[in-house]
This record gives structure tokens, C-alpha cells and sequence, in this order.
């Protein structure tokens, strides 16, 4: 790696919420990796016209940027660098400032100029010599450009990555705008005709209507099979038929029929309120660019600033041979690929709808993108296509329950996976208030724990926070399992699907263990994890914990917003999370938190010590010129000692007169209320694929599912895949059983990149606690506590 590189960061291209984020990581940590960082003003207009449009950056100048929108670097069109003149005097700049690497944040377009830049910089480099502008030794240590690319796009349209920065904050403002008008709708009996971005891509359009379960959704990619407006006019008339008072119709701006003629929201304003036929009356909104603007939500500032800072490796790691590269991010895994492939393939994508081969436009998105797709028809045409309806004795009866504490999803994978059940045939079956409302309440009068689902109902819940068949934390155990497997067999279910956290996890796990016992609980059954906890073995991503850091991060903003307005001020916030330190830490990474602590690593007065020593070399150095608000976050279960409120009083009596501090709970607000557009698009996504699991063993398989380690499982994302594992193989290889979590997570790495980006010194480890003979002895004296 070199020791002293100076590194440029851009933004490009149209903004989006998070390129802020993308700064800020990318200047910490190129001076925390020992090189200077430049910021370039102004996109690609700024390294044209050089000057104070180049300017060397300080750890101080980007804070408080994660929590603003837009890019405050700017962006701008320029003309000139399509030009050869315009991109040698970009040259010539970067060499005068002595830059020879450029981390840029943009769209296909933006970075595609920027590799461009890179195949002529040798050639830009002999005419600035031939020109008399440098000597040739003057370039000497700039033979080599390296380039490497983020992508900044609300339309998530660059091929290769799961999300682009900024596409989760934009969806988020259009969920929000479509819940509003879905109140207004309803009212009225109204349909809306609700248009949003995406020239050449409807993922923006698609996951909208995935996420508030509209009637209908037009994007470029994926044309009506037949005629648009039969289809429509069907399935609207079909859902007003069942009672609906509301239609909503998301249009992505790009959006064509068969023949790749525009289609327009006038025109399908026009059939909806056609008074021979539908006659419903109608309105037109466009959301224009509100999608882009407003500050980043908790998943685009930590894809920012996880791509920030694997993109300064990659700049430091890179060789003239390696190929110009953008990060990605694949489900939960930061990865590298080749940037113009990506390019190309996004083309390819343009060119197929061009050519209206809709079937390899829909092949040239990620698997997510179709499998969300067939998702939405799924779940919006429901028991309207005869052909995937399954012969009566393939029908199941399926159970549904939620257990453990409410998280934000849990009734879109309840809808989704009713909705899959309906169409299929399948009877879903509500189980109302977990396991103790099953055994307690099942034969009440008039209305029992144990009923069919209303779909009209049902149908309503995409967007609801909670649980609408409510939850409880107690185990089958605990309930009585004798009990519990009478009733399965009573009710005569054929599978349970459960929703929920570490309870629902040791449900599963006492059902299958009694199986040996209770010859009824031979049926097949999954879990889909949901808790904002994120603790559950076998996924390293729960329902509701992406509704939580948007909930955490909304109020650390308004906290340290207080803080930097006071000056010299930090607030200890304490977070749920049981004894995961995930939203600790997720959340520090997303409000740049001075100090993050948490269970995994515990708490000692040597690590207070430490951190109170640099809070107050922080605050002696600042002169009340900058935003210096301070945030600590600690997990509520880090410690049996310190607390939110003895840290912030411990803070208040070391600060000696210097700073103030304050602590804050947040509380059960972390649950959230309306749950995120993530949280809703991945449990319609994941729902389905349990019932699809459940629906693969059939009715009546005992033995088939006693001998099957895969007839008990958890569906979890892991690294770059959705997998299913087996409960038993979780409970002895990944479960820490004593403290309610994996063994492993994904994420303890990224508690560093929260102490390096937020400027905290080393500190020692804690001790781990002594126990059972060893603490014994030790205490009697009779051993060394080494």
C-alpha cells in the first residue's frame, strides 16, 4: 500500500440522500489511512476549472454532514469534460494539486466519464509534457490514475448491486406520500394515479407498490402481457367488488406497453374515470423531485459509509493493472466488481426494452427485482389466475402465528403470505396472540384465538405497524406442549409458518424437540425472523430492525441537533436490542457516534477512562466554531453497572466545567410505527418463499418430516444469498443460548469503522467475567485469575 497518497472525492451526476455520507467516510478514512483528501467542488466542472474548486480537506470540515441532504460538495452538468480540452485541463489541476486517485460518487453516466478519464490519462499526461505545462519528471509519480466508483442513483438502475445510495431514502419518501394519499383515498372512495422516477428502470415504482400494496404498477421493464387496460380495469374491478374504497396505481415515468409506446398517467387516469366503465373518480399526483431530497435514511448512511470506506482500500489496494471498479453491495455483502461490465449490462438493459424484449430486460435485473415482481402480481391479483391454483388434496391448512415482542413488517409477511395462500388454494389460518392466546383463547365465544383470514381486511395491512393478530412472548413450553399439540391436531393443521424474534427461534426449537413426543407436531414449519433486535441464529437480517435505526436515527439527529446548537454538549443515548449490540452499532455508524458500546464487548471504567479523556482534548481544542455535539450510544444490556444515566453523570463530573452531558431513552419508540419501505418490500419477498417452503412437503408427511432436519428451519439472508436452515443445526452450532443471540454476526467488524470515523483513540478491551469453578476458586484464593 502506499504511505502518502492524496485522494479526491466527487459527487456527480443528479444527487442523492447519502453522497454526504460517501464524503465524510471517504475523507476520514483516507487521513485515518495516513493520506491527504481533497474534496472536488462542483462534479466534474471543478476538476475542469481547478482553483479553489479543488480543496484539501480536514477531519473536522465533514461534521455533522451524515445527517444532510443532497451533496454538499455539489454536482453540476459539464459540458467541457466531454471534450479532450476540457479533460486535459482536468489533468493538468490534479497534478498541480498532486491528486492521482478519484474516488467518484454518480450515476452510469458519471462513472463511466470517469473511466474514460482513466484509459486517456496517459495519453492527457504526454500532451500537458508536449505542451511545455510539466517536465517530465514532474509527472513521473503520476503515470497511473486510479478510479474508483459509488453509486449515487434515487432510481437504483446500475446493474451488478442490490441498492444504489440513495434508492432506500427515495423510496421511503414515496411510501410516505402514498400512505398520506391512501388516507385521503379512502375517504373519498377516490383512485389515485400516482407517478414517480425511473426513465429506464421501475424499480422505484415496483417496490412502492410492493410496499404499500397498491392495485397496480406500470414499469418499463415489464409490460402487461396482453392489453393494459383489461388487465388493470380487471383487477380494479375485481378489488372494488371486494369492498376496497381506495385505488392506487403507481406509474414509474419510464413506463411502456407491449408495443413500447408511453404510456401516461392521463391515460390511465382516462380508462379509471371512464363513466361506461370503471367510473371512479380519479386524480393524478406526481411526486416530482421530492424523491431525491430530504436526508438519508439509516440503510443509504450505512451503505455510504461502508462503500466510502471500502472504496479508499480499494483506491490504496489498486495496481495499474486493476481494472477500474464500483462497490457493490450484494443482500449484506460490501464487494468489488468491474465498473464497465456493470456499465454495459445497465445498457443492455435500455437497449432490451428499446427493442421491446421485455423478457431479457426483466433477466437483466437482479433475481430480487423479478422475484418481487411475480411477488406484486401475486399479491395483488390473488385467486384471480385459475392456472396456479393446486388440486383439492395438495391444499394445506396453514397455520400463522407471531411470537415475541411487535417489529415493523410483521403484518406485510402475514398479507403476503396469506395473499400466496389464498391464490394457491392453500386455507391460512390466524393464530391470534401467540402461543397463550392458542391454548388460553382458542374456543372463546364469540370470537376465538383460532380464525380465517378476511382478505378484504388483510388486504390492508402492507403498511401497518405492530402485529394486527397480535403477539406474545411465551413459549409452547410454557403454554403447555401437550396442549399445544392437541390443538394442532384438533384445528388439523398441515404447517405452522411463525413470525418473530429469539422466542419464535426456542418455539420452534421446543416444537421440533417434542416431535418424538407428540406424533402431531410432524408437520413442516418455518420461522421468518422479526425483531429489531436482530438476534435470531441463521440470518443476519430480522424484520423491524431496519424501522428501528430509521426510528433511532431520526431521534439521534434531533438530539445532536441540540447538542452542536448548545456546543459543548454530549447525550448518552441508550438503545434496545437485548444482548445484541446490532442497533448500537448500525445506528453509531449512521449518526456518527463518538462511542459505541456494547454487550459483545462490554464496558469497563479503564474504557470510560479513556473515552472521557478524549472528550475533553476534543472540546479543549474546539473553539465553538464548529457543530462539536457528541453522541455515545449504549445498548441497554452492555453493562449490570453503567447506564445511560451514571455515563452521562460520570461524563458531567470528569468534564470539570468544560462540557455538559445529558443521557436519553428512547425507548419502545425503537419499534417504530409505520414500518420501513425495506422491512415491507423484504417480508413480502421472504414470506412467500416460507409458505413456497412449507408447500414443497405437502399434507399428511409425517414420517418424510421427522427424518428431515430441513422440515424445521429459518429462512435468513446470509452473506450474497436467502437460505434456509435447519433449526437443529442452529441450535448446536450457531446458538449462544445464554445470551439470546448467534455466536457469529456479520456486523461486530463494523463497531471499528464507527471508532475510526468518529476519531476515538485505542482503548484496552475489557476483562471477560470469570465463571463457575474458575471465579470460585479465584475468589477462595485458591487459584490465579490469569
Amino acid at each position: 500500500m502506499a504511505t502518502k497518497k492524496k485522494i479526491a472525492i466527487m459527487t456527480s451526476g443528479g444527487d442523492s440522500p447519502g453522497m454526504n455520507g460517501v464524503v465524510r467516510a471517504c475523507v476520514r478514512m483516507a487521513i485515518h489511512m495516513g493520506c491527504d483528501a481533497y474534496c472536488v467542488y462542483e462534479g466534474y466542472e471543478g476538476l475542469v476549472q481547478g482553483g479553489d474548486l479543488i480543496r484539501k480537506m480536514e477531519w473536522h470540515d465533514v461534521r455533522g454532514w451524515l445527517s444532510e441532504g443532497g451533496t454538499l460538495i455539489g454536482t453540476a452538468r459539464c459540458m467541457a469534460f466531454y471534450e479532450r480540452p476540457g479533460r486535459l485541463a482536468a489533468a493538468k489541476n490534479m497534478i498541480l494539486n498532486g491528486i492521482d486517485a478519484i474516488i467518484i460518487c454518480g450515476g452510469d453516466g458519471s462513472l463511466t466519464g470517469a473511466d474514460r478519464f482513466r484509459a486517456e490519462w496517459p495519453s492527457l499526461l504526454d500532451e500537458l509534457v508536449s505542451k511545455g505545462e510539466f517536465k517530465p519528471e514532474q509527472i513521473e509519480s503520476f503515470k497511473h490514475l486510479n478510479i474508483v466508483g459509488l453509486v449515487g442513483s434515487i432510481d437504483n438502475d446500475l446493474s451488478g448491486t442490490d441498492a444504489t445510495i440513495g434508492c432506500y431514502s427515495a423510496l421511503a419518501r414515496i411510501c410516505y406520500a402514498v400512505d398520506l394519499i391512501e388516507a385521503t383515498a379512502s375517504s373519498h372512495s377516490r383512485a389515485f394515479v400516482i407517478e414517480v422516477m425511473g426513465r429506464h428502470c421501475g424499480w422505484l415504482a415496483l417496490m412502492a407498490g410492493v410496499a404499500t400494496g397498491a392495485d397496480f404498477v406500470f414499469i418499463p421493464e415489464k409490460p402487461s402481457e396482453h392489453n393494459w387496460k383489461e388487465e388493470m380495469y380487471r383487477i380494479v374491478q375485481e378489488h372494488r367488488k371486494l369492498g376496497k374504497r381506495k385505488t392506487i396505481v403507481i406509474i414509474a415515468e419510464g413506463a411502456l406497453d407491449r408495443q413500447g409506446k408511453k404510456i401516461t398517467p392521463t391515460m390511465v387516469k382516462d380508462l379509471l374515470a371512464d363513466k361506461n366503465g370503471l367510473g371512479l373518480d380519479t386524480r393524478i399526483t406526481t411526486l416530482g423531485h421530492v424523491q431525491r431530497g430530504g436526508t438519508a435514511v439509516a440503510y443509504d448512511r450505512m451503505l455510504a459509509t461502508l462503500q466510502g470506506v471500502e472504496a479508499v482500500k480499494a483506491v490504496l489496494e489498486a495496481t495499474p493493472e486493476t481494472k477500474t471498479c464500483f462497490i457493490a453491495i450484494t443482500e449484506n455483502k460490501i464487494i468489488r466488481k468491474p465498473l464497465m461490465e456493470a456499465v454495459q449490462d445497465t445498457k443492455q438493459v435500455s437497449s432490451a426494452i428499446e427493442r421491446q424484449d421485455f423478457d431479457e430486460a426483466m433477466g437483466l435485473r437482479d433475481a430480487e427485482f423479478s422475484e418481487q415482481y411475480k411477488s406484486f402480481m401475486m399479491t395483488t391479483a390473488v385467486q384471480m389466475d385459475e392456472e396456479i391454483m393446486l388440486p383439492e388434496k395438495e391444499r394445506m391448512k396453514i397455520g400463522f402465528i407471531n411470537v415475541g415482542a411487535p417489529a415493523g413488517g410483521m403484518n406485510a409477511a402475514v398479507r403476503a403470505g396469506v395473499a400466496y395462500c389464498l391464490s394457491r388454494g392453500h386455507e391460512p389460518i390466524g393464530i391470534h396472540n401467540g402461543f397463550a392466546g392458542f391454548a388460553r383463547h382458542h374456543g372463546d365465544t364469540p370470537l376465538g384465538a383460532v380464525r380465517p383470514f378476511d382478505w378484504l381486511e388483510v388486504d390492508g395491512w402492507a403498511s401497518k405497524g405492530g402485529s394486527e393478530i397480535g403477539t406474545n412472548r411465551e413459549l409452547p413450553g410454557e403454554s403447555g406442549m401437550e396442549t399445544i399439540a392437541n390443538l394442532i391436531e384438533v384445528y388439523g393443521f398441515d404447517a405452522l409458518f411463525l413470525i418473530g424474534g429469539f422466542e419464535a427461534f426456542h418455539a420452534v426449537s421446543q416444537l421440533r424437540k417434542a416431535r418424538e413426543q407428540y406424533p402431531s407436531l410432524c408437520i413442516p414449519m418455518t420461522l421468518l425472523p422479526a425483531t429489531i433486535s436482530n438476534n435470531v441464529p441463521g440470518t443476519e437480517y430480522s424484520l423491524g430492525s431496519d424501522t428501528c435505526l430509521n426510528e433511532l436515527v431520526d431521534y439521534c439527529d434531533k438530539i445532536k441537533q441540540s447538542a452542536s446548537a448548545t456546543r459543548r454538549r454530549v447525550f448518552v443515548i441508550e438503545t434496545q436490542g437485548g444482548r445484541s449490540g446490532y442497533v448500537a452499532t448500525l445506528s453509531g455508524l449512521g449518526v456518527g457516534a463518538s462511542a459505541v458500546y456494547t454487550p459483545e464487548e462490554g464496558l469497563s471504567l479503564d474504557m470510560l477512562a479513556a473515552d472521557v479523556r478524549h472528550l475533553k482534548e476534543v472540546f479543549t481544542h474546539d473553539k465553538g466554531q464548529s457543530r462539536a455535539g457528541r453522541l455515545i450510544l449504549i445498548n441497554e444490556k452492555t453493562s449490570k453497572v453503567y447506564n445511560a444515566k451514571l455515563i452521562a453523570d460520570i461524563l458531567r463530573e470528569e468534564s470539570h466545567g468544560r462540557f455538559e452531558s445529558r443521557e436519553g431513552i428512547p425507548g419502545h419508540m425503537q419499534q417504530g410505527g409505520v414500518p420501513s419501505p425495506m422491512d415491507r418490500c423484504r417480508a413480502v419477498r421472504l414470506a412467500i418463499r416460507c409458505i413456497q417452503q412449507l408447500e414443497r412437503y405437502g399434507k399428511n408427511v409425517h414420517n418424510k418430516v421427522k427424518a428431515d432436519p430441513m422440515s424445521a428451519s429459518v429462512i435468513g439472508i446470509k452473506g450474497a444469498s436467502v437460505v434456509f436452515t435447519p433449526i437443529n443445526k442452529l441450535e448446536e452450532e450457531e446458538t449462544d443460548w445464554p445470551n439470546r443471540r448467534p455466536k457469529a454476526a456479520y456486523w461486530l467488524g463494523m463497531k471499528e469503522i464507527v471508532d475510526i470515523l468518529g476519531g476515538r483513540p485505542k482503548y484496552d478491551v475489557p476483562e471477560a467475567d470469570l465463571t463457575g469453578f474458575k471465579a470460585k476458586d479465584v475468589k477462595r484464593g485458591i487459584a490465579a485469575a490469569a
